[in-house]
């Protein structure tokens, strides 16, 4: 099994990822959006997108979308084949192309909008936090993706405020100022023990 960046040699796989989606979603009845083939070649051609293969059969794929002019990134369509599901390969894929989106757009809040359970876990691992549906892009065009799913009319009624699925964010930036306030933090114990030092020696 080889979970790699998808490139134009991977097109061929298109149509039984855009099938393996849409029956997910009919199984789940929740918030998938259904794309279509040439939408998901040209995720591959653009280099935006991950996929696991088992020899040449296809086992799974997700694939990265920008908004808000590039200050947004989500990591959507992840789906992994019925014939490979429980050996954790949807882990696999979905740390290798969150890895892949924060090497390529490294300044990029990576967001997520989810119902299950088990992609909320390993977005906790990654480093996302629940955030309120205002944290995340206010993009026409990614909320209209929504349409497709039965509870569109819950985030239409609360002015996309909220839904049933969780919104969830990585912010680069949070994960930049972490470093520098446990160094604050050990600088300022060095700096007391320092002055510790100096007042015992003074009163000697």
């Amino acid at each position: 099994m080889e979970v790699i960046i998808a490139d134009q040699s991977h097109s061929k796989y298109a149509e039984i990822i855009c099938e393996t989606i849409a029956e997910s979603a009919a199984v789940r009845g929740t918030g998938i959006a259904r794309r279509t083939p040439e939408y998901i070649t040209k995720k591959m051609v653009n280099g935006n997108a991950v996929i696991a293969l088992d020899g040449d059969k296809f086992a799974g794929f997700c694939y990265i979308e920008l908004w808000g002019h590039g200050k947004f990134v989500a990591n959507s369509g992840l789906i992994v084949h019925p014939d490979y599901r429980g050996a954790g390969l949807a882990k696999k894929i979905k740390h290798k192309v969150f890895k892949h989106s924060r090497t390529k757009f490294p300044d990029a809040k990576v967001f997520s909008i989810t119902t299950g359970l088990a992609v909320m876990k390993m977005n906790t691992e990654l480093g996302y936090k629940p955030v309120p549906f205002s944290e995340l892009t206010d993009d026409p065009t990614f909320w209209d993706g929504c349409q497709t799913c039965k509870n569109y009319d819950v985030l239409t009624r609360t002015n996309r405020k909220m839904c049933l699925c969780t919104g969830m964010l990585y912010d680069p930036k949070a994960e930049k100022s972490e470093p520098i306030k446990i160094k604050e933090k050990v600088f300022n114990r060095l700096k007391s023990i320092k002055q510790a030092m100096f007042l015992k020696k003074d009163k000697k």
